[in-house]
């Protein structure tokens, strides 16, 4: 079996062991009069985003594949990915394996379960390299989990739970609640209401990348280009970077594996 396949089979197995809801979730049909309350900016992105008539969104699966520095100042590695998140309790599972040197497989697990986020990553998935939990990591994998809905799912913010503001004709600012826990984000949009950047100031790194160092709250983005899978605009690649005092320092490059984007599935199917 070869390595995808291997990191495939282990992710939909933990994502299976995780204890979340099956589903399927609510029903109901997204309508004008339940986007018509937004600002208008936020509205015209709804509209982009295709949600009206749509089904709320309660699940989606997804796989990247790309390049990742595991330090802000550290090589490129080839790497792969896979996450699942739900709305029905709201959750993450993340999944990335990165090759040092061709040879060695390293395993990071990204996950927002029950109001807490943790950061695992194991060398050979059997030596734990990075074990980090607690309130940065609670708000960073939340505003994660915000950043992944506003590409993909939007449906799965659009509820009691989330505040949209406007900002200007470019960009609105959306807050996520859960688990009392807060986070916001600044969703900059083109002409069209197409989300092209994400930033917020809710995530936290480390300087060296090395287990137990200190992290530093930072200004985060992902700039993505739109791509479409079976009529519905997604986020087809792009970049995850660090806004330091010297200029922004990109740390992952994704692109979208074909295929591999599945909506309203059930937990490790």
């Amino acid at each position: 079996m070869g390595e995808r396949s291997v990191l495939r089979k282990k992710f939909f197995k933990e994502v299976a062991a995780a204890g979340l809801p099956g589903g399927p979730g609510p029903a109901a049909v997204v309508t004008q009069a339940d986007i018509g309350a937004l600002p208008e900016t936020v509205q015209r992105y709804m509209r982009f985003m295709k949600v009206v008539g749509r089904h709320r969104d309660w699940s989606f699966r997804v796989s990247f594949e790309g390049r990742f520095r595991t330090k802000l100042d550290g090589p490129w590695l080839p790497c792969r990915t896979w996450q699942y998140n739900t709305r029905l309790d709201l959750a993450r599972i993340f999944h990335i394996r990165v090759l040092f040197g061709h040879v060695l497989p390293v395993l990071a697990r990204d996950t927002f379960l029950r109001g807490h986020g943790r950061m695992l990553v194991k060398a050979l998935d059997l030596f734990p390299v990075v074990d980090g939990s607690g309130p940065e990591f609670d708000m960073g994998e939340l505003v994660t989990y915000l950043n992944d809905a506003v590409f993909f799912a939007p449906t799965m913010v659009l509820g009691p739970e989330a505040v949209w503001s406007n900002v200007d004709h470019d960009a609105f600012d959306v807050a996520l609640s859960d688990h009392g826990v807060t986070v916001t984000a600044r969703v900059f949009v083109d002409q069209r209401g197409a989300p092209v950047d994400f930033s917020t100031t809710d995530r936290f790194y480390s300087a060296s990348g090395e287990k137990g160092s200190p992290l530093t709250r930072g200004r985060w983005t992902t700039p993505f280009e739109v791509t479409y899978v079976d009529g519905r605009p997604v986020a087809g690649g792009g970049r995850a970077q660090w806004h330091l005092p010297d200029g922004p320092r990109p740390y992952a490059e994704f692109s979208l594996v074909p295929g591999t984007l599945a909506y309203n599935v059930a937990p490790g199917v």
